[in-house]
């Protein structure tokens, strides 16, 4: 390893999870979504390696400009649309898909009537209460965007779940529903589904599914593991030990002595910390891996380091020991959970100083 820390990014793994949410979803096309640096695994090498997704999904339009200047030519959605005429005239230029959820965007396109003919995802919210046109907004939504022929040379819809992470969630079924309603009879292609609601609410699936989350090989549901799925984790956060000490009895570890050694005990310092993008809220006790075993966290974590008690390990542990924070061998959903947050947030935190390795 020619870096104390590093993610690996197993491009076979991505492949291989398109394919089962493919499998997951029959005849429906595939919008993957790479926004947030493709969820911390690299968006350019990401979307390389998921060339067979019929569009890739970005939130921002500097992601867009990123995957076009590296060769990109799949569709490409812009899940939060344009917000001026200089975005407006990017966008055009790259030949972006844009997601329309606000009456300022259907103005824009109004007033501007670019000679670019976009296809246009009209967005409701049925219930999400985040963006989108309501119900009762949408028939004149859609009426005006059908009518900018000029400019728009497809209209499609989507809308966006709440709570499809939660096994058979009242909410889930009431949006479906009030979403199938209002396309009913438009004629228009249709898209729903995120991770959860592929592999969980299959009558969520429509023309286009979103997958997100699980494209990266991580469970979207708690208390589940991607293997139950057939998903495989594309990322390997891994680095080293750099160095062993012993501890005696009675003496602590660390920034405010949070943790205080009960026995003679062995310890090492792996180079990871939160300037890395571990959480500092993780507690004692919660498990990293070296050498294969599993090893408990000690100590608060800090900026570069992190202590873990390897008294007890089988083997002795050297300077140099392969660590592994989350990977196959130890799922990232089961350090989220140690730190009381979720697998979205720990894949995205993975700091700029970390380099991505593509496997």
């Amino acid at each position: 390893m020619s870096r104390l820390i590093r993610a690996v990014i197993d491009s076979r793994a991505l492949r291989a999870n398109l394919s089962r949410l493919r499998a997951a979803a029959p005849g429906r096309r595939v919008m993957a979504v790479v926004k947030a640096n493709a969820y911390g695994h690299g968006l350019v090498p990401t979307a390389l390696a998921l060339s067979d997704a019929d569009a890739f999904a970005v939130a921002r339009i500097e992601e867009a400009v990123a995957l076009r200047a590296a060769g990109v030519r799949s569709p490409i959605v812009l899940l939060e649309g344009v917000f001026d005429v200089s975005q407006l005239a990017e966008a055009a230029q790259l030949g972006l898909d844009l997601v329309i959820h606000d009456p300022l965007q259907l103005a824009l396109l109004e007033e501007q009537l670019p000679a670019y003919r976009f296809v246009a995802w009209l967005k409701v919210d049925t219930g999400m209460n985040r963006l989108g046109f309501r119900p009762e907004e949408f028939p004149a939504a859609l009426a005006r965007l059908q009518a900018l022929t000029v400019c728009v040379r497809e209209v499609r819809l989507l809308t966006h779940l709440a709570c499809s992470d939660e096994r058979d969630a009242a909410v889930t079924q009431a949006q479906i529903e009030r979403f199938a309603t209002l396309a009913r009879g438009t004629g228009l292609a249709t898209s729903i589904a995120n991770s959860a609601a592929i592999l969980g609410t299959p009558g969520s699936h429509a023309d286009w599914i979103r997958p997100g989350l699980a494209l990266y090989g991580v469970s979207p549901f708690s208390g589940e593991s991607a293997a139950q799925y057939g998903l495989v984790p594309a990322m390997t956060l891994e680095t080293i030990v750099i160095s062993t000490r012993s501890v005696p009895r009675g003496e602590t570890v660390g920034y405010g002595g949070a943790w205080r050694a009960e026995r003679e005990s062995r310890v090492a310092i792996v180079a990871a910390g939160y300037g890395d993008g571990l959480p500092w809220s993780l507690p004692a006790g919660t498990s990293v891996m070296i050498a294969g075993e599993r090893l408990p966290l000690v100590g608060r974590v800090s900026m570069d380091m992190i202590a873990v008690d390897v008294t007890g390990a089988r083997q002795p542990v050297a300077v140099g020991a392969r660590t592994v924070l989350w990977g196959a061998e130890l799922p990232v959903e089961e350090m989220a959970a140690s730190a009381r947050t979720i697998p979205y947030e720990l894949l995205c935190s993975i700091s700029q100083r970390v380099p991505l390795v593509l496997g």
